[in-house]
């Protein structure tokens, strides 16, 4: 009989920290992980496959939107979002993406920033998963410098006309609404000057000139959609604007909840290629005797299972902060910086473990891997998120 080795969560009691409803989120997310996505992940993956039926189910469940109040929203606490992310990325990091992409990026800025009739629109179906949004802020010259964006909104007669293009735009394919971020050539000064100038606008997919194409060729993020898009001529009514976002303090405060979201997340990949090691190892026999019984072999484990159980408690202390109200943006890269990159180095001494046969989808390892190298470098790359923490800690602006 092959041994099994024990769930890592028998040997961190992380249970005794979480409140009850915290523990439910929880489990119905790990529920549904094992139950829908991991049976059919690596088909998909390999597949360039999207499943869009999924949808409706985690609208079903509340996971949509769910740190979010009325309109549909659960009004969930940080902490229960977060293990939510954690359990869809220990199956795959393309569907707690879906779930930031739809949660904390499009339905954020609209609840952040939308007006009434904005908000009684697009929320309740996003939250039911009858509707998809996506978030459209990066441009294909450059993700980091979101203040040279060259997308424009000028205005026509009572309406705005955008032109540009966007680039790694999650969902876009699939969406029904697009959050566009445009800059205002708006002579009169209504809208302001400099950066001032960006302002949000939603945009219907169905609308003319507006096109999504999805990215091809991608060896990371296979069971996911990220696109190209076109805004060519998109001619919209004076009330697609979003009126509670002025410059780029708008886009930032929900790329802020996204970052959140990936600092839990990226420790469910962790977990996930931990697990699959430490299931290796006791086995898998060379020289007579489990490969776990060699020194260097429980070192890794050793060395992995510390760096996951510290991302995940550093990942907690976040969200109780951010449940005080008192959770700050250098907070919030010192968590999406550590836990991206300490997953992927996880992720490769968990290969290394499983030798020869960790790089075939026999184990979800080179998957994680792969995905996590896009996680990386979505929502700040680790160079942004150093600079953000040398700002704060020496005051000086590096960049």
């Amino acid at each position: 009989m092959t041994p099994t080795a024990p769930r890592i969560d028998a040997v961190f009691d992380l249970d005794g920290l979480l409140t009850d409803e915290e523990l439910a989120w929880r489990d119905r997310a790990r529920a549904f992980a094992q139950e829908r996505i991991l049976p059919v992940i690596e088909a998909d993956f390999e597949a360039k496959h999207f499943r869009r039926e999924l949808v409706r189910q985690l609208g079903e469940l509340g996971f949509l939107g769910m740190h979010l109040t009325g309109y549909g929203c659960a009004g969930a606490g940080a902490v229960a979002y977060g293990l939510v992310c954690l359990e869809l990325e220990a199956a795959d990091s393309g569907w707690r993406t879906f779930v930031s992409v739809q949660g904390s990026l499009a339905m954020s800025a609209i609840h952040k920033y939308g007006s009434e009739e904005q908000k009684e629109r697009w929320l309740p179906g996003m939250a039911a998963g009858e509707l998809v949004g996506c978030f459209a802020l990066t441009e294909p010259q450059g993700g980091s410098d979101p203040a040279a964006m060259t997308t424009v909104a000028r205005r026509d007669g009572d309406g705005w006309v955008l032109d540009g293009a966007k680039r790694w735009i999650g969902l876009a394919s699939l969406a029904d609404v697009a959050v566009v971020w445009a800059r205002v050539e708006d002579p009169s000064g209504e809208f302001g000057a400099g950066a001032s100038a960006v302002r949000g606008f939603l945009v219907p997919t169905s609308t003319a000139g507006f096109t999504a194409t999805p990215i091809d060729g991608k060896l990371s993020m296979r069971a996911s959609v990220q696109c190209d898009v076109v805004l060519d001529g998109v001619r919209l009514p004076a009330d697609a604007m979003l009126p509670g976002a002025s410059g780029l303090s708008g886009p930032f405060g929900c790329l802020n909840e996204a970052r959140y979201g990936i600092v839990w997340g990226a420790m469910g990949a962790a977990r996930s290629c931990l697990e699959a090691a430490l299931q290796r190892s006791v086995s898998r026999e060379v020289f007579g005797r489990p490969i776990g019984a060699n020194q260097l072999t429980q070192a890794k484990l050793a060395d992995m299972f510390v760096e996951v159980e510290k991302g995940i408690l550093l990942a907690l202390h976040l969200g109780r902060l951010k449940e005080r109200g008192a959770l700050t943006p250098a907070q919030i890269s010192v968590g999406k910086l550590n836990s991206v990159r300490e997953a992927l180095e996880i992720a490769h001494q968990a290969r290394s473990i499983l030798a020869g046969d960790g790089i075939t989808d026999a184990f979800p390892v080179m998957r994680h891997a792969a995905n996590l190298e896009s996680v990386r470098t979505y929502e700040g790359t680790d160079e942004i998120h150093q600079l953000v923490l040398g700002r704060a800690l020496t005051g000086l602006a590096a960049f």
